[in-house]
């Protein structure tokens, strides 16, 4: 029996919500203290990491986590083996019982949300932390508002190949962040009976239609690109790292290109650099130095500042893949949904987040075919719902294991 299995789902919720209010207060002590150790982990700036821990513990209220569970596995109650006899459901979810979850090295706070699902379903819960030591802080907090949470979650940092690393095979189910080469070592090595759910490396895109590009495209389109761009230094799935624009019907792909840039400057200042981004600067000077012969050979354009704080560059060589350099865009000029499709598959993007400007049913089609498990809008990508299947994952239910009630 797990340490949470007897605790009420209700109760469990509630707990976890509460320690997230305290946590979504940027005066709370130990957020404050989680706060710089992430800052010196990451080399991100303050309103950064900011902004990044209030995307994080806002969503997680009791409505919204009480909506998740539901939503996928029809009521809270059916978490609860105990219920009374008349009101027990035909089928009871389980805990699936010890889940180990394996942090990855950039989204701030990315095993926090799995774990704190693997915690509704009652299981109990070991984290491979980062450096900064976030989700160990938080436990603390979980187990001031319900004491079984000490028996139940748990966080420390490892190394993967050290004696003192955790038995995989002794575990139930595994999570795990990280590229695809390391997933794939870990789930060779992990016994057939232990349930592997692995999020690999993605990426984001976006599409701008024709009738959203006139006359430069709306403001809240190029405020939420930028943003979308510059948050996290684009290290993340959710980061814009490809934007394609519609040619035609009055659209100025060159026009729009020019006032994005202008909102990136302004998202720049709002959200300055990380500290390890000038380690990068010379890549994205080379790019942008590459980008300008192009231009001078009369194809494109190019926009930066002399840091080389950001790059944005239209209509850059179809044969290339995106940037994947902090706040470097490509911005690709098309005729229609599926050649932008055709790019996507061309260099074998794995999809996350497709951001949308313009109502068109093509548009939506197309996101869907390219594999993106989330459509949204400008300046969303990077604030998924508590109940969005990242990585076209479920939340919770793949932390349960059904019994059926037999009459």
């Amino acid at each position: 029996m797990t340490a949470l299995q007897k605790i009420p789902a209700q109760r469990i919720v509630r707990a976890i919500a509460s320690a997230a209010e305290r946590w979504s207060n940027a005066d709370f002590p130990p957020r404050v203290r989680a706060t710089d150790r992430i800052c010196e982990r990451t080399g991100y700036s303050i309103p950064v990491v900011d902004y990044a821990l209030d995307r994080l513990f806002f969503p997680i209220a009791t409505g919204e986590l009480a909506a998740a569970i539901q939503g996928e596995l029809g009521s809270l109650s059916i978490l609860d083996e105990f219920t009374p006899r008349d009101r027990r459901p035909p089928a009871w979810a389980l805990p699936v019982g010890r889940v180990c979850v394996i942090a990855s090295r950039t989204t701030i706070g990315v095993a926090l949300v799995p774990a704190l699902f693997a915690l509704c379903a009652k299981c109990d819960v070991v984290v491979k932390d980062r450096e900064d030591a976030l989700t160990a802080a938080f436990f603390e907090s979980l187990t001031e508002e319900l004491e079984e949470f000490g028996a139940a979650a748990s966080a420390g940092v490892w190394d993967s190949s050290g004696k003192d690393a955790p038995g995989l095979e002794g575990f139930d189910a595994v999570v795990a962040f990280g590229s695809d080469r390391t997933l794939e070592s870990i789930a060779r090595a992990l016994p057939y009976r232990t349930a592997f759910i692995g999020f690999g490396s993605r990426a984001s895109a976006g599409y701008v239609t024709a009738e959203a590009m006139r006359n430069g495209g709306s403001r809240s389109v190029l405020t939420g690109a930028a943003r979308d761009l510059v948050l996290y230094e684009s290290e993340g799935c959710l980061s814009l790292h490809v934007l394609f624009v519609e040619r035609g019907r009055g659209a100025n792909a060159a026009a729009f290109a020019e006032r994005l840039a202008d909102e990136v400057e302004l998202a720049v200042v709002e959200f300055p650099v990380a500290e390890r981004h000038a380690e990068l600067a010379p890549r994205i000077a080379a790019e942008r130095e590459a980008a300008r012969f192009r231009v001078a050979n009369g194809r494109g354009a190019v926009f930066s500042n002399d840091r080389a704080e950001y790059l944005i560059v239209l209509d850059p060589p179809l044969e290339q893949p995106p940037l994947f350099l902090p706040r470097a865009l490509g911005i690709i000029p098309v005729d229609s949904p599926g050649a932008a499709i055709d790019y996507l598959r061309s260099h074998a993007i794995a999809l996350e987040g497709f951001a949308v400007a313009g109502e068109r049913g093509d548009v939506v089609d197309a996101a869907v075919r390219a594999g993106a498990t989330r459509i949204t809008a400008f300046g969303e990508l990077q604030h998924p719902p508590l109940a969005g299947n990242h990585g076209g994952r479920p939340r919770i239910a793949e932390f349960v294991r059904w019994l059926e009630r037999v009459e």
